[in-house]
């Protein structure tokens, strides 16, 4: 049968049962037909085989096996299979969450922005039309306010005509598309920073909610709420798993406590607990990232208020990139709000599939089952174990690692989630492993043991185990993902994952590890090491050889020096020379001699004056 036949077949099956459920007052998404459907054929007691076409019989019969199972709501099996692939199909971490909702913002953003760059208004009223769409993308990106608040509308129409006024529209619209859009988004956070910033001088934004107080006392109480959880889980795990040993070794105690499914209610219980520490760590995350972004704005804003401090006029280059900062910041405690709904809403959501723990095991039913037990919890097992190790002398081709001779020991990866290699497929259920007493590294993958004597039963023959702890999953498919055993089973994926990939319900493909080791430098190494690529360090060798020619060389000798080489100097006698640059020399002229006669009159009425001229002539 070929891969698209198959698939076929996977889909008809897939919603035969899905009709079938639905018929009996229970509607089953098409994901969790899907595991169950591949739970089942895999599951070695339901006797199918993959490797064979299914037979219209043995269609039929795989229906009413997942139908069964599908409609067994006392079985805490179903419900770990309903709790894992909830949290599959519903769970993101930070930046899968971030990501998809800045996606989703800029997808409901995009007809505004559309909107205004598109437009080419003439008018003055187009213009101012176009500017009130402006304001409502602020109002939108930002998510301060409701649009249709005028209060709102009012104070951030001020805060952009202080950064944008309306004659800068003809310069925006002048712009490029891209431009345009890149302008918005800058515009967007200079107002979201303004009216921050105004609120902290309680001159508006009384519709900004107080986001780091809201914070500061929601974290802890989701922590909490996520701590019960832990708690009431490994209290429970802690009281089953003593109720599962009691079994083994005590044979009346197997009679009385064989009808009770244990095992399931461990694994759904200790599913639970696994999903609820993810969930915890994100939470402790988000508190350590909003403590961090508490002390950024409080500086950022304090910062601000010393720049501004009462000026009529200020620097743009001073006070934007703090708006810009606040803003940023406030998206960022934006984010972790919707991080925080989206925490506590799969907190919430999870608390579904365990109550099954409270109908099948009552407090006064859990407690009457429990006298004449010892409980132990998980630290108080480690601590029983605490010094003792395994002797690696005992096992001459195994791997062992210890702390102080591992770097990193604590950030191994560890298989089974962390949980006893043996006590699964041979006790048939989970035990926590103690890294202390010697990690197993086994074909490249670690495993640790509860005990001693289960790592040296395990160290025997790992491969033996490994493939008991695959049918025991095989027999409860909770167990692939509890105990992380996808790589065992590459072939179960999700259904929806299985649509995408074009995968098919067939026998895995065989693969094997392999490596390849090439030589580093095959010929022998010919390095230049003159050889410059830079350009511009090439250059610079150029200028330098051509400043040389215009240089001298200088040599100087110390008392230190003088006897390690010959020196010798040259010099030039002085001389006398003389230099005339300057001679005394004059010239005479004779003065002048005029004289003037019958100035002062005569006998006679009228003057008659005569001048007479005795000067000397030049050649005499």
């Amino acid at each position: 049968m070929s891969c698209d036949q198959t698939e076929s077949v996977i889909k008809k099956i897939v919603r035969e049962i899905g009709q079938e459920c639905a018929a009996q007052g229970q509607t089953i998404s098409e994901t969790l037909v899907a595991f169950m459907v591949k739970a089942v054929v895999l599951d070695p007691r339901n006797d199918f085989n993959v490797d064979r076409i299914l037979t219209k019989k043995d269609v039929q019969n795989l229906i009413q096996l997942c139908v069964t199972r599908l409609l067994d709501t006392t079985n805490p099996s179903l419900s770990t299979i309903k709790m894992q692939v909830y949290f599959d199909t519903n769970y993101a971490n930070r930046a899968e969450l971030l990501s998809e909702q800045h996606r989703v913002l800029e997808e409901r953003l995009a007809p505004v922005v559309r909107d205004i760059t598109d437009s080419r208004p003439c008018l003055q009223k187009e213009m101012e039309n176009v500017y009130r769409k402006i304001v409502s993308y602020m109002l939108l990106r930002s998510g301060l306010g409701s649009p249709t608040d005028i209060e709102v509308v009012r104070e951030v129409t001020a805060a952009l005509q202080s950064v944008f006024p309306q004659t800068e529209m003809i310069t925006f619209i002048s712009l490029s598309k891209k431009n345009q859009e890149q302008q918005l988004k800058n515009l967007a956070m200079l107002v979201t920073g303004i009216r921050l910033y105004n609120k902290e001088c309680r001159k508006g934004g009384s519709s900004i909610d107080d986001l780091p107080a809201i914070l500061n006392e929601a974290i802890p109480s989701a922590t909490r709420t996520v701590d019960e959880g832990l708690n009431t889980c490994h209290m429970l795990a802690h009281r089953y798993t003593a109720l599962l040993e009691s079994m083994q070794e005590d044979q009346h105690r197997y009679t009385q406590l064989s009808t009770f499914k244990l095992k399931e209610a461990l694994f759904n219980v200790r599913q639970y607990e696994a999903f609820l520490c993810i969930l915890l760590s994100d939470a402790i995350t988000s508190a350590q990232e909003v403590e961090k972004m508490n002390v950024q704005f409080a500086a950022t804003m304090e910062q601000l208020k010393n720049t501004v401090q009462n000026k009529v006029s200020i620097d743009t280059k001073e006070v934007f990139p703090l708006f810009v900062a606040l803003s940023n910041l406030w998206t960022g405690f934006q984010d972790e709000i919707l991080l925080l709904s989206f925490l506590t809403n799969m907190t919430n959501n999870l608390q579904q599939f365990s109550e099954i723990q409270s109908q099948l095991f009552p407090e006064e039913v859990l407690t009457s089952l429990l006298e004449g037990v010892t409980v132990k919890s998980d630290e108080e097992r480690i601590r029983e174990t605490t010094g003792i190790r395994v002797n690696v002398s005992d096992f001459k081709n195994q791997e062992w690692l210890f702390p102080e001779t591992t770097d990193n020991f604590d950030q191994l990866l560890i298989q089974y989630h962390g949980f006893c290699a043996h006590a699964i497929g041979v006790k048939g259920f989970t035990l926590p492993g103690n890294p202390a007493i010697g990690i197993l590294k086994h074909k490249e993958r670690c495993y640790v043991f509860s005990s001693k004597e289960a790592a040296y039963f395990f160290a025997q023959d790992p491969d033996k185990f490994i493939q008991l702890n695959v049918e025991k999953a095989k027999e409860h498919a909770e167990l692939i993902q509890l105990l992380e055993l996808r790589h065992q089973f590459e072939y179960l994926v999700p259904y929806a994952q299985a649509r995408n990939a074009d995968k098919c319900l067939m026998k895995p493909t065989t693969k094997c590890d392999s490596s390849t080791q090439t030589d580093t430098h095959i010929l022998p190494p010919t390095i230049v090491s003159s050889y410059e690529w830079n350009e511009w360090e090439l250059r610079r060798k150029a200028i330098k050889l051509a400043n040389l020619r215009r240089k001298l060389t200088h040599a100087t000798q110390t008392d230190l020096s003088y006897m390690r080489r010959e020196n010798s100097t040259q010099v030039y006698l002085p001389k006398d020379v003389s230099t005339q640059t300057k001679r005394d020399n004059s010239s005479n002229v004779p003065r002048p001699q005029i004289f003037l006669e019958g100035l002062r009159g005569g006998s006679s009425p009228t003057t008659h004056m005569v001048e007479v001229d005795l000067t000397r002539a030049v050649d005499e």
